[in-house]
């Protein structure tokens, strides 16, 4: 299992809706086009199918950023404290 930030910019609304959707179903959005997703390697590959239908790539970007256990407790958050737990990050 692995916390993965899923961040994209779509420019068609109908689409970026449509991946928004999707994407409240595995995580939890913690900006406007990014969401923290913990997932196993099967619901990643799954996400990443359902994804991969709702975008087109030739003019839509979808980034997925895996974080480790080592890279999870480097993370920083200024604000509201992170959405989902995230075990040995500093929160200021």
């Amino acid at each position: 299992m692995l916390l993965y930030v899923i961040t994209y910019d779509i420019p068609c609304n109908k689409r970026r809706k449509r991946v928004s959707n999707l994407l409240e179903g595995y995580g939890r959005r913690v900006q406007y086009s990014v969401f923290e997703c913990v997932l196993m390697p099967k619901q990643y590959q799954e996400l990443c199918m359902r994804l991969r239908s709702r975008i087109k790539i030739e003019e839509d970007s979808v980034r997925f950023y895996p974080l480790s256990g080592h890279t999870l407790g480097q993370v920083v958050v200024w604000g509201e404290p992170p959405v989902t737990p995230m075990l040995g990050s500093t929160i200021v």
